[in-house]
C-alpha cells in the first residue's frame, strides 16, 4: 500500500522566525495561525484558530529570516514530522510535531495586496537538511 505525508497550510505568522545554524546550515522555526470561519449549528458565524509548527531548513530559513514577520500572510506546504525526546527532570518522554516545510510562498503583508508588497512572492523549494542533523 502507497503512504502519503504531504500537508498545505494559508495563515498568519504567529512570531517572528527563530533561526539558528544546524551544521553548516541555517533552521528556522516559527508558528502560523490558521483560521476556520464557519456557521454553528444555531447559524451563528464561528471562528476555530488551530497554530502550526513550521521548520524550515537552508536557503529557506534565510528567506524567511529575511522577509518574514509576525503577521505575515503565507502559504506552507510540507510534510509531517515528529520528534521525541527524554525530559530531563521527570524522565518522561516527551513529543512534538511540527511541519517540515517543503515549499512556501510569501502572500503579502497585512493590509496590503501582492501588488503594493515590496517582498514579491516566490516559492522556495526546500533544501535536503544534513546528515548529522537527522534523529535517525
Amino acid at each position: 500500500m502507497a503512504s502519503l505525508n504531504k500537508c498545505f497550510f494559508i495563515g498568519r505568522v504567529g512570531r517572528d522566525p527563530e533561526v539558528r545554524m544546524a551544521g553548516s546550515s541555517k533552521v528556522a522555526n516559527f508558528s502560523i495561525a490558521v483560521t476556520e470561519r464557519f456557521k454553528s449549528k444555531d447559524g451563528n458565524q464561528q471562528e476555530k484558530t488551530e497554530w502550526v509548527n513550521i521548520i524550515l531548513w537552508g536557503r529557506q530559513a534565510e528567506i524567511a529570516e529575511q522577509y518574514l514577520r509576525k503577521g505575515s500572510s503565507i502559504y506552507v506546504e510540507g510534510k509531517l514530522e515528529t520528534s521525541s525526546w527524554d525530559d530531563k527532570s521527570t524522565g518522561e518522554k516527551k513529543y512534538k510535531t511540527e511541519v517540515r516545510g517543503l515549499n512556501f510562498q510569501m502572500l503579502g503583508s497585512r493590509g496590503e495586496s501582492n501588488q503594493q508588497n515590496n517582498n514579491p512572492s516566490m516559492v522556495i523549494p526546500a533544501p535536503t537538511p544534513p546528515e548529522d542533523s537527522l534523529p535517525f
